[in-house]
């Protein structure tokens, strides 16, 4: 329930408009004659018929078992409904589990009924899917509770004369635009208002709102002559959205009209995302984000074949190569904002999009995280990426040369450094406190010992609906004091995109990175220059802040984050022990008195990271000053 929870994660927060007016899939579109370039019918889809068992029996393969496995688990499944008071629990207490838990569950159904049935070719499943395909047609909405504010009624109690499209709606429609794909004709035998049905529905809910609207915020069209932003809801509603009219629609002219405008939306996507390629929201949102991308392209190059592609842009291959950098080892990735610390990296989506744009050091990454932990494929909703991991499964090779991991990585625009230097893995952010999923996180940094992370950033709990409400920033962990930051004069960071670095400096051979925090402050702090510098070396982190203050009244308060154990050690010195790894902070003694700070996890998806326990750090300066200097050193025990 916790991966459902995160993949659907409300993702407009503190949204930023900007972007290079890039346009590629418009480019590339005019190029062509789209009508002639859109192959006909479906043929474009060249997986096997359902009456080709051979093409089943090879493209499962290993597979198979496992699929057919996960169908009989589904086979006594009760059809649960979703009830008024599920809906109305987000609204009432901020509870979006009591309607996301039941249609997580008859949704994970349908998709294993169709797997299974699928590789196994005996019409076994055939029934007991087609009540889950009913069931869902009955539903009111195919939307979640927390995202039916893009309805026009209010609350969260979904409106059947509004079809609002979020992420589940279109996902819902995909997934069962393929049902109607592969089973059309068995459904036929049964009784033809049930393939009729599913085309209605996901016309009505999907095709037609889609076509008639240009109002969905994630789309990204500009409304009453305002531009507003979009994140990784605009890749992945317009991959969804198109998978129904290329399955579905028969009207060319209808096909031609969606590709058009998916393609003008998703531009605004690529425009919005920054020359870089870093994802703003992490690595746990890459797959969602990037990967997103990457499906709508590659679905975009199959079904013209090959004729609309812009998978030999540099933007696209940068955009992959990000999860790359950002992978530690071990399991473990650099995480800002709302991504998690520790997360299963898709390696057969890094294979595919690393192949899709020549990217050796994606398809080595691909083939280690394999070696490392291969999983079977499972049937899941996305049932294009199950149709593709289960091609490009027997395709990745054992590692052959090692994943490229340079000593630096530098994403200017963004603001992201990572820096590696013998046992240590430095990560530091500069940016701003408006951005997608965003913490107040400006200047933060994570360390990691043996690819282990001990000086850290905790992540997010699980969400609620005070998660994407005006009291995100009451929860501990979006707060600058929970990271690994000054609280400066009594100050913690602001929120916005006005809060943001500045005379940001990066220097990869040295090993150095700098930027300046005190904009990420309230006027009203009298925060005039915090200068915090980073320097690494193989057995070292340095720390030095350089700070200036207008009438100083409250003692600074330098706040570290840390995993493991902590052990004060006298004046000047603690110890942290993070399983086998040890380091010990320097502190000037002179100038602070330490504390620790016992943190219970209490939340889920943050012990399924990091256990039940945390620490905080605390340095309280001694004396209040209007400039300084402070200095600190993390060693490697």
């Amino acid at each position: 329930m916790r991966g459902f929870l995160l993949a659907m994660g409300l993702a407009w927060c503190c949204l930023t408009v900007r972007g290079e007016e890039r346009n590629l899939l418009q480019q590339a579109l005019r190029q062509v004659d789209l009508a002639n370039a859109l192959a006909g019918g479906r043929s474009w889809v060249d997986f096997p018929a359902y009456a080709d068992r051979a093409g089943w029996d090879a493209l499962t393969a290993a597979n198979r078992a496992t699929l057919i496995a996960d169908g009989e688990r589904c086979l006594q499944h009760e059809w649960r409904v979703v009830k008024a008071t599920d809906y109305l629990a987000f609204e009432r207490s901020g509870d979006r589990s009591a309607m996301e838990s039941v249609y997580d569950q008859n949704i994970r159904a349908i998709a294993g009924l169709l797997f299974a049935e699928l590789a196994e070719g005996e019409g076994r499943f055939i029934d007991q899917l087609v009540n889950g395909v009913f069931h869902a047609c009955e539903m009111t909405s195919w939307s979640l509770s927390a995202h039916l504010y893009i309805q026009r009624a209010k609350g969260s109690l979904p409106d059947h004369g509004d079809q609002a499209i979020d992420l589940l709606a279109a996902e819902m429609g995909s997934m069962l635009a393929w049902v109607h794909h592969f089973l059309h004709e068995g459904f036929d035998r049964i009784n033809p208002l049930i393939a009729r049905r599913i085309v209605d529905e996901v016309d009505r809910r999907v095709m037609s709102p889609y076509l008639l609207r240009d109002d969905y915020w994630w789309q990204g069209f500009p409304v009453n002559g305002r531009q507003r932003g979009v994140n990784n809801w605009n890749p992945w509603c317009n991959f969804n959205v198109l998978q129904c009219f290329l399955l579905l629609e028969n009207d060319r002219a209808r096909v031609c009209e969606a590709v058009g405008k998916t393609a003008r939306s998703v531009d605004k996507f690529i425009n919005h995302v920054k020359g870089d390629g870093a994802c703003e929201e992490g690595p746990a949102y890459w797959g969602l984000a990037a990967g997103k991308l990457y499906d709508y392209l590659q679905l975009l190059d199959d079904a013209t074949g090959g004729r609309v592609s812009v998978f030999g842009n540099p933007l696209i291959r940068r955009m992959g190569e990000y999860i790359a950098a950002s992978y530690v080892g071990d399991g473990w990735v650099v995480n800002f904002a709302d991504a998690g610390a520790r997360i299963n990296l898709d390696y057969r989506l890094i294979y595919r999009y690393g192949e899709a744009v020549g990217s050796g050091r994606m398809t080595a990454l691909a083939a280690e995280l394999r070696a490392r932990a291969p999983v079977a494929v499972r049937s899941f909703r996305d049932v294009f990426r199950t149709l593709h991991n289960l091609r490009s499964d027997g395709t990745i090779g054992s590692p052959g040369a090692p994943v490229d991991r340079p000593a630096y990585t530098w994403y200017p625009e963004t603001e992201f450094c990572y820096m590696r230097n013998g046992p240590l893995f430095f990560a530091a952010k500069g940016g701003h406190n408006g951005e997608s999923h965003n913490h107040n996180d400006v200047g933060t940094f994570s360390l990691y010992v043996n690819e282990r992370p001990v000086f850290i950033d905790v992540g997010v709990e699980r969400y609620t609906g005070k998660t994407f409400g005006p009291d995100r920033y009451a929860i501990w962990t979006m707060q600058s004091d929970y990271h690994n930051l000054p609280n400066v004069n009594g100050y913690a960071e602001k929120e916005g995109a006005g809060f943001r670095s500045r005379n940001v400096r990066f220097d990869g051979k040295k090993q150095y990175f700098s930027l300046d925090i005190a904009g990420t402050f309230l006027p009203e702090g009298g925060v005039r220059r915090w200068e915090r510098t980073y320097r690494l070396s193989d057995r070292k982190l340095s720390i030095d802040d350089a700070f200036a203050l207008d009438d100083p009244h409250t003692p600074n308060q330098i706040n570290f984050m840390v995993w493991g154990t902590v052990e004060l050690d006298g004046p000047g010195w603690l110890t942290v022990a993070s399983g086998q790894e040890r380091v010990r902070l320097r502190y000037e003694r002179e100038k602070f008195r330490a504390r620790v700070e016992r943190i219970a996890v209490n939340d889920a998806r943050l012990a399924n990271v990091w256990g039940d326990t945390l620490h905080r750090v605390v340095l309280e300066a001694l004396h209040t000053q209007r400039e300084g200097k402070y200095h600190f050193e993390i060693h490697l025990y």
